[in-house]
């Protein structure tokens, strides 16, 4: 009989004008997800995905420096911890991806991947960094990954997080298969 598990993708607009306060930005987009994930989780999921930046805009269709504001550590950052404890009210694994600072002027495009008990099982950190016009000037905040193409034994699945110029990777498939 096979296994069914349950998973769940959200994408969502951004919440508010990027031309609002970052901590605003930040509030409000997090604030919309934990009432997505509420819903995701009446709905019995079991892993979840969050889209790539969830709590704010994808801002790398400019190069500002304002979004820097954005970085956190992964795992002792404000949203990591705060979604460690959604995924265990939920009992639901969530890949949380996050703008991360590994040391100042250092950061990573970063997925952290959640257990359903709420445990950090480690992250991925986007490894294609596209740098072109129209649009993705995403070299100029980011470092291309240097942890591999972890795939994480969560309690509901094996799961391994990407990011879209990853996933076309055949250098990333293989890793995975």
């Amino acid at each position: 009989m096979p296994r069914i598990v349950r998973c769940a993708l959200i994408q969502a607009s951004n919440a508010l004008s990027t031309e609002r306060p970052l901590a605003q930005i930040r509030k409000a987009m997090i604030d919309k997800h934990l009432k997505l994930i509420e819903q995701a989780a009446r709905k019995k999921t079991q892993v979840l995905c969050l889209q790539e930046l969830f709590y704010g805009p994808y801002f790398c269709a400019e190069q500002n420096a304002r979004w820097y504001e954005l970085t956190e550590r992964v795992p002792d950052g404000p949203t990591v911890r705060l979604m460690q404890k959604v995924a265990a009210k939920h009992r639901m694994v969530i890949v949380v991806p996050v703008y991360e600072e590994q040391m100042p002027g250092v950061y990573f495009n970063t997925a952290a991947v959640l257990d359903a008990d709420g445990h950090y099982l480690g992250k991925y950190r986007k490894h294609h960094i596209p740098h072109c016009h129209p649009g993705f000037w995403e070299k100029f905040y980011f470092t291309p990954g240097d942890g591999g193409y972890p795939v994480f034994e969560t309690r509901h699945a094996r799961v391994a997080s990407t990011f879209v110029t990853t996933a076309t990777s055949p250098r990333a498939r293989a890793f995975w298969a």
